[in-house]
Order: C-alpha cells, then sequence, then structure tokens
C-alpha cells in the first residue's frame, strides 16, 4: 500500500487522529494563531509559484529542473510577463502566480504553514489518458519568507513534510522529509529579519497518489528550541511485558543535539528501583545539528513494574558546563503470551528495531513440546502503516489457531526502508533470527521454531516484498501469499518523463536496478505454492499487476492459484484472512515437504549475488558482467541419475555436496564428476563446493576467497545501495566544517529515511572505525586513501582519473562543476562510499545521489557535472559498475 494512497483512499481519518499524534508527538500539534499578538518566528502566508515542468519517476534525484538551465530558482525574481517553457504547460509556456496558504499558524513556539498548489490549466485528464499515472507526476517551485521578529537569533527545527529540495537564502538543503516522517528535521539558527525559503515541489504518484485532482501538498513548521540535547521523539521504543517478563531487553530513545557543540553520551541509567539498565555503546558522539538514537538493555526486577525511567547522561564537547541528564520515561505495555506484542531486536546497522511477534496458541492442534519444529509465517505491513498498528498487528487475528511462529516485522521504517529490499529485508531476517531469545527470554515452553522455513505473506508493498521474498530467498520460502502487491517499481509508475537520456547510460541505470525487477526473477519461484490475491476494484495498485505475474508463474511452471475479488478495492476489513487464504495458511503450515529437497530441475536467476540466497542447493557468487541478470538452468535425468547445469553469465558459483551423490554432474558440457573433491576435502566448506569459471572459460574447483580488498564478494556487491548491507554503524568522515554541513546533510538523510545511525568525525583523526561501513566525503585533492592501492578512480586538486579494464586512462578535468560518487572496498566485506567534488558546490551535487529513495538508479560509480542540475542522468559523463576484482566493467560508460 502506497503511503499517500493509503492513508487518503483508506485511513485518512485514522491517520489525522493517530498517527500523526504518535508519529509526530505533541509539539506537532498544529498552532492557534492569536491575532495581535507578534509572534518571534513567521511563515509568510503568501508564496510565488512557478511551474509546473515535467519529471519522471524517482528523477529529481539526479537533478532535472529545467530552471536550473538558467542559474536555478534561486536565481530567478518574481515577474508576472515572464514565460519559461514547459512541455507540459498550456502553449508549452508557464509563468508565475501567487499562492494563498491552505493554512498558516503561529505561536510563542513556533510556526505551520501548509500549501496546497494546483495547475487547473493543464489537461491533466487527457495527459493521462496517454500516458497513465506518469503524466500525473511534475515538479514547480514554490517561494516564501520566514520572519524572525525577535531581538535575538533563534534556533529552530524545520519540518518539511513531502519536500525533497529547498534553499534558504543562499544555503542549499538536499533530503528534506520527502514521506513526512519528521524523524530528522533542519536544525538552523536564524538572525532577526527576513529569511528567503525556496522550496522544490515534487509530485510523486507513489507517495501523493493517483486518483483525483493532482495536487501537491505540502506542510512546513518551525519549532524553537533550547539549544541543547533534546529528545527527537518521546518515549522509549521498548519491548511488552508478556506474562510478567519483558519479550525483550534491548530499547533506545532517539536525541537530537540542537546546540552548536558537539555532545557525548556517557551512559544511561535507570531512575527507579525496580528497573536497571546499561548503556550498550557509552561515549559515542552526538554532533552538532545530528539525530541519533542511543541504545541500552532494560532489566525488570519486579514482575508488575508499570512504566520505565532513565536519565541519559551527557558532557559537552571539553566537557563545558559539566555533566547533564536528560529524562525520559515509557509506560510499559502488558500482554498475553499468546497475544500479538511487541519484541525488539538489533538491525544489521546496530539500531534498535522491533517486530510484531504472536506464538504459536496453546490451543493449536501442533506437535507439542520444544521439540517440535514449526514455520514462520512472516506478514508484511504495506507503505505508510508501522508493524504496531492495530490494522497491521491484528489482521491475523480470526486465525488464532495456526501451527505457525506468526511475525509482523517492523522493516524499521513505515516504508520498510526501502521497500523490503536491502535495508527492510535484513530487517526481516534479523526479526526471524531472534525468536531463539525470545524463547530464553520468557522461558517459552511450547512447540519450537524452524527459523529456515517461511511462510510469507503481505499486503500491496508488503506484498510487493513477499514477491521480492520469494525471487531472492527461494530456499527459505515454503509458500507466499502476496496480496494486492505490484510487481516492481519500474512497472508501478512507468518511467515517462524522464529528461532525454541515450541508451547506453540509460541501461546502465536499469541494470542497477535489476535486483527489483520481480517479473524478471520468476523462475526462482519454482517449487513453491502461490496464491494471489487481488481486488478487482483497486484504484491504488491495478490489478494489471497481480494478473501479470500469474501469467508469468504459468510460463515458468510454477503451481500458483489466482483470486480476483470482484467488489473489492485495495484494502477491506478482513483482506489478510479471506476463506481461501484461510485454508491457504492453514494446509502451507502443515506441509513438511522440504522444497530444495524435491527440486530437481530447476532454474535460478540472479541479478546481484549479494542479496541472493541460493536455491536448490545452488548460489551464484559472481556475475561475469555485473549489471546484467546471471542464470544456471538445472537439469536432472532420472534415468542416469546425472544432473546439467548451464550457465549464463555466471563467473562463480557453490554447488551443496548433495550433488556428488549424482551419477554425473556436467557443467556446460564439462563433466565435473571426477574433479569434486570427497567428503573429508578442505574445498568443501559447509556443505558447499565453490566452482569458478578460468580465463579459458573452464570451470575449476576452487577455495573460497578470503574477503579482502582485491576481490569484491559477498556484501559489497551491487550498485550504490549495497552500502545498505552493513554491520554496525556508518561513519562519515569529512575533512573541515566546510565539508561538515554535507556530512551532516548524508547523516540527517539516513536517519530520515531508514533510522539509520551513524558517527561523524574529522578525517583527519585516526582510530577504529567500527565494524560498519564509512562514507567519506572530500573536496580535491584531500581525499582520504584508497585500501585498494590499485583503485581504477584517482582525485586530484582539480581532476579524476579512470582507469577501464584494459589499462587505459581517462582524465576529467575540474571545469563546469566535476563531482563524483562511487564504491571502494574494504576488508572484511566491508564498503566505502566516496563523495567528492572539485568544490564545495560539485560537493553537494554528488551527495544527491546517496541512496534514499527507491527506484533511483545508481549504479556504482558515476562522475557529473554541473549539466546534471538540468540535464538529469545525461549530465552525467561517467557511469558504469566494478568487476569481482574492483576494474571497471567492460558494459561501463567512460565518455
Amino acid at each position: 500500500m502506497t503511503f499517500g494512497k493509503c492513508y487518503r483512499l483508506c485511513f485518512w481519518y485514522f491517520f489525522i487522529s493517530v498517527i500523526d499524534a504518535i508519529h509526530h508527538g505533541p509539539a506537532m500539534i498544529p498552532l492557534d494563531s492569536q491575532e495581535g499578538i507578534q509572534h518571534p518566528i513567521t511563515f509568510t502566508s503568501t508564496w510565488q509559484i512557478l511551474g509546473p515542468f515535467q519529471i519522471g519517476t524517482r528523477e529529481a534525484t539526479w537533478g532535472s529542473d529545467p530552471l536550473e538551465f538558467f542559474g536555478g530558482f534561486r536565481n530567478l525574481q518574481y515577474d508576472e510577463e515572464t514565460h519559461y517553457r514547459s512541455s507540459i504547460g498550456t502553449n508549452g509556456t508557464v509563468k508565475w502566480a501567487l499562492f494563498e496558504s491552505k493554512s498558516t499558524k503561529s505561536n510563542s513556539s513556533g510556526s505551520d504553514v501548509s500549501l496546497s498548489v494546483t495547475f487547473p490549466k493543464v489537461d491533466w485528464t487527457f495527459l493521462q489518458s496517454v500516458y497513465g499515472w506518469a503524466a500525473l507526476q511534475y515538479q514547480a517551485w514554490a517561494r516564501g519568507e520566514i520572519t524572525v521578529t525577535a531581538d535575538e537569533p533563534q534556533t529552530v527545527l524545520l519540518y518539511t513534510d513531502y519536500i525533497l529540495e529547498y534553499w534558504i537564502d543562499d544555503n542549499h538543503y538536499f533530503g528534506g522529509d520527502f514521506y513526512g516522517f519528521r524523524k530528522a528535521p533542519l536544525v538552523i539558527r536564524l538572525q532577526p529579519g527576513s529569511h528567503r525559503i525556496d522550496i522544490r515541489l515534487v509530485r510523486d504518484v507513489r507517495s501523493m497518489g493517483g486518483v483525483g485532482t493532482p495536487e501537491i501538498n505540502v506542510e512546513l513548521a518551525l519549532r524553537l528550541v533550547s539549544g541543547s540535547l533534546e529528545l527527537a521523539k518521546d518515549g522509549i521504543l521498548i519491548a511488552d511485558v508478556v506474562d510478567g517478563r519483558l519479550a525483550s531487553p534491548l530499547a533506545s530513545v532517539v536525541v537530537r543535539n540542537t546546540g552548536g557543540e558537539d555532545v557525548t553520551i556517557l551512559g544511561v541509567e535507570a531512575m527507579n528501583d525496580s528497573v536497571s539498565a546499561s548503556t550498550i555503546d557509552p561515549g559515542f558522539v552526538v554532533s552538532a545539528g545530528q539525530t541519533r538514537p542511543v541504545i541500552f538493555t532494560v532489566s525488570l526486577h519486579e514482575a508488575h513494574s508499570s512504566s520505565v525511567e532513565i536519565a541519559i547522561r551527557y558532557e559537552r564537547t571539553g566537557g563545558v558546563g559539566g555533566i547533564s541528564f536528560l529524562t525520559v520515561s515509557q509506560a510499559l505495555t502488558r500482554r498475553s503470551i499468546y497475544s500479538p506484542h511487541k519484541i525488539t531486536h538489533l538491525h544489521p546497522n546496530f539500531i534498535v528495531s522491533y517486530a510484531i511477534l504472536r506464538p504459536p496458541w496453546r490451543n493449536a492442534t501442533c506437535h507439542p513440546g520444544k521439540n517440535s519444529s514449526l514455520p514462520v509465517l512472516l506478514q508484511l505491513h504495506g507503505a505508510g502503516l508501522e508493524a504496531d498498528d492495530d490494522l497491521v498487528a491484528h489482521a491475523l487475528d480470526p486465525i488464532p489457531d495456526l501451527c505457525a511462529w506468526v511475525l509482523f516485522p517492523a522493516g524499521v521504517t513505515p516504508w520498510s526502508g526501502d521497500d523490503w529490499h536491502s535495508w527492510g529485508f535484513a530487517d526481516v531476517e534479523h526479526a526471524v533470527h531472534f525468536i531463539p531469545s525470545w524463547i530464553e527470554a520468557v522461558d517459552w515452553q511450547g512447540p519450537g521454531v524452524n527459523l529456515n522455513r517461511w511462510l510469507i505473506s503481505g499486503h500491496s508493498n508488503g506484498g510487493q516484498g513477499t514477491w521480492y521474498a520469494l525471487t531472492h530467498r527461494p530456499s527459505n520460502v515454503i509458500a507466499a501469499a502476496p496480496v494486492s502487491g505490484y510487481t516492481s517499481i519500474q512497472k508501478y509508475v512507468p518511467y515517462e518523463f524522464w529528461q532525454p537520456i541515450d541508451p547506453r547510460r540509460s541501461a546502465i541505470l536499469s541494470g542497477s536496478l535489476n535486483s527489483y525487477r520481480h517479473e524478471m526473477l520468476i523462475d526462482n519461484c519454482r517449487g513453491i505454492p502461490i496464491l494471489q490475491q487481488h481486488g478487482r476494484a483497486d484504484d491504488n495498485v491495478p490489478t494489471y499487476h497481480s494478473r501479470f505475474l500469474s501469467q508469468l508463474l504459468l510460463q515458468a511452471n510454477v503451481s500458483s492459484q489466482y483470486y480476483e475479488l470482484r467488489d473489492e478495492g485495495h484494502w477491506f476489513d478482513g483482506v489478510m484472512t479471506t476463506t481461501h487464504l484461510r485454508e491457504f495458511y492453514q494446509e502451507q503450515v502443515a506441509n513438511n515437504v522440504e522444497i530444495d529437497d524435491n527440486l530437481q530441475t530447476f532454474s535460478l536467476v540472479v541479478a546481484t549475488p549479494g542479496d541472493m540466497g541460493p536455491k536448490g542447493g545452488i548460489r551464484v557468487t559472481q556475475l561475469e558482467i555485473p549489471g546484467q541478470y546471471g542464470r544456471i538452468d538445472v537439469i536432472f535425468n532420472a534415468t542416469s541419475g546425472a544432473y546439467a547445469l548451464k550457465t549464463s553469465n555466471v563467473m562463480s558459483f557453490e554447488i551443496h555436496y548433495r550433488f556428488l551423490r549424482s551419477s554425473s554432474v556436467v557443467v556446460d558440457d564439462r563433466e565435473m564428476r571426477s574433479q569434486l573433491p570427497d567428503g573429508n576435502s578442505p574445498l568443501i566448506d559447509h556443505g558447499q563446493i565453490s566452482l569458478q569459471r578460468a580465463l579459458d572459460g573452464v570451470w575449476e574447483v576452487h577455495d573460497v576467497m578470503n574477503p579482502g580488498v582485491i576481490h569484491r564478494s559477498g556484501r559489497q556487491l551491487g550498485s550504490l545501495d549495497a552500502i545498505l548491507r552493513v554491520l554496525g554503524h556508518f561513519t562519515i568522515r569529512h575533512q573541515s566544517a566546510e565539508t561538515f554541513e554535507i556530512a551532516l546533510q548524508v547523516s540527517r538523510n539516513l536517519f530520515q529515511y531508514f533510522s539509520a545511525d551513524s558517527a561523524i568525525i574529522n578525517s583527519s583523526l585516526t582510530g577504529d572505525y567500527g565494524t560498519g561501513n564509512i562514507i567519506t566525503i572530500g573536496i580535491g585533492e584531500h581525499l582520504h586513501p584508497s585500501a585498494h592501492s590499485r583503485f581504477p578512480i584517482e582525485v586530484t586538486a582539480s581532476s579524476l582519473l579512470i582507469r577501464d579494464c584494459e589499462g587505459s586512462e581517462k582524465v576529467y578535468e575540474g571545469e563546469d562543476g566535476l563531482s563524483a560518487i562511487f564504491l571502494r572496498p574494504l576488508n572484511d566485506e566491508r564498503l566505502e562510499l566516496v563523495i567528492w567534488g572539485v568544490d564545495k558546490r560539485s560537493l553537494q551535487l554528488a551527495a544527491r545521489l546517496v541512496p534514499m529513495l527507491t527506484g533511483v538508479g545508481q549504479p556504482d560509480f558515476v562522475v557529473m557535472r554541473r549539466s546534471c542540475l538540468w540535464k538529469g542522468a545525461e549530465g552525467a559523463v561517467a557511469m558504469g559498475f566494478f568487476d569481482h576484482s574492483w576494474n571497471v566493467s567492460k558494459s561501463s560508460l567512460i565518455g
């Protein structure tokens, strides 16, 4: 379920009354204006608007703003007579207009303004009849003012709901808060007087809806703050108490440093005797303007404790002002052990996430005792919803007697981080693997759990996440029920209206999204029972998606059922427990068949080995040409007991030891049985044998590669979003005060969109950066050296060099805002993401491409010039992928 459409079509009143109060907190309640009273800070009520202009799906990250051809909206002055050319404007032009805000409210603590922008002169109906939902996406700019009437400078939080990009005076900010999370606002100090604010309005159908008038509704809010360490969100993220026991000990509090100096968190201590608390990582720093979670463990000494209150000890840089305390409390929620309840667990980023767990019911007719092993029924929520919303957590209440562990993962954020892909799906897997810890924590005496057997289902975006699990973890999924889900990002709202782009660039961008085209990975579903359900009246996710995938499943010889509900829309009460879904759940949790053991003839299609699991005992570990699909077809001859494997674009793969029991194993017409080691060979690692294609094309058995910096492997594989496969918090290192602003922006965006934790440090400091990935920000020649001594991208003070796979070198001189963003290897399968520019303005251009929104398309490296700001991806002068040895691949573009 998409964010805007979900709430607008299904849960609007629920959103207004509940979600806003929970997620935005008391400080976000709309302000009341008081006539005749001068407030310390206010928004203007009249705004200057210029637009609309075309924009493609998720294209804004690349720039693609036609006004940048004239120096940008910030350099244009309001003039009613001036026209600008626009492909969607009447007569091919648009001009300035004045808009009154929908509402403007102020009081002594801040100011709010709401804008509802429409362009009624555009024939949206006709455009949509030709281009579909893509035609309802557009961009424009709005200019207003912030007035500080107070005599002293004011430190404020600026919330930018549904806005991606904006300027305040001469300062540019990219990232904003496109989904209205309000988790990581800008901390800014404003001098007395007027300040111009220019906001880029970008309409996105997935978040704003495709039904009715294509409006752009945005919210801006200013809140005065004290300039010290404050709670960024009221309360503590903590598990529920089940039958007198805390379901899990992990807890966290989100803090924000609104002061001008860094703050060091010294520890956490409990404020009441019935509770104890212990900091997991004492001594970490919250930089000025940064938002970070504080993680700690909690123990209850009394079974009837009603709340937890803790104090966070901290001090400012250099110990100025001594030690201070920030207190926060949270009422404990009590649940029956058999009802859905909240558990907390660690995400790989070392942040506390949560899930809703419902263990097998005591009256369920399952095998009793701890020695039994029941599967996990995973339910993935739609976009814009939290796992603890009643609509999600109680979706399966009508079937309490399932012989399964029911788990509703949070995916970290209401958009599951990245549509249940790398970031969100890692949260799913860690939630599943936390169940044994829960069993120990509550002294569970009921049936055990099989962590490797999943029945997976989900609604809308969760339905899409179900397809992701099916195609990327086929050995874990025993059955699946995607409900009202979409095929892929590209199919949901087509990528029309992008700026012109040559086929090589578009192919590279498309290749970087290959892992999320479920329609291309459908062969991986063979052997897995699937039930699809979709409402025929769905105007949110059209039934075309399910119908199309049903057709592809048939063509791939996949066993599936398809149910289309004639009079139902996208959501209705009981959508996850219809009669056929209940029967399917019951049937599949009782099925003890091992999918992989029964597979004999099958196919495995791989886009990115880094996010792909095995199927049938085979796992691809390297592709020959990254950015293109790899494939292995396995054919079993029942008469001879022989296996024949055909590969395409595969450089190395692992094959399970069970294949040694066959009479023959032939790989690409070459008999391998005589080369495969016996059962005691050191070449067998956890039952796996690794095969690699040699330079002459012959397959050979080889040792598993040690993850270093020379060979690319595991979590390092993928496009720029591979940086999200992290074990530990991010470290963002920068050079100076000039680059600190970009470091803070990157940290803010990572927290806003992923709830990700990051430490900001100066690159001149040496020491342990932890186990996580590193983001390096540099200007000119002052860039931290690569851990790879022959890395193919090198920079100087005013140029960048790329060495292609054949050793030829291309030098890009530093004019026209040269900048770049690219991955580099670190030890232990870690990654470094480099953001580089010849100057600060160029650096801002590269920083736009740090992974944030899904579907943007960011390959392993991109070299840009300032023309990207109006040309979009066509303004990139080089882009492409790195191969298994960190060489620039042959499919890359080096202009």
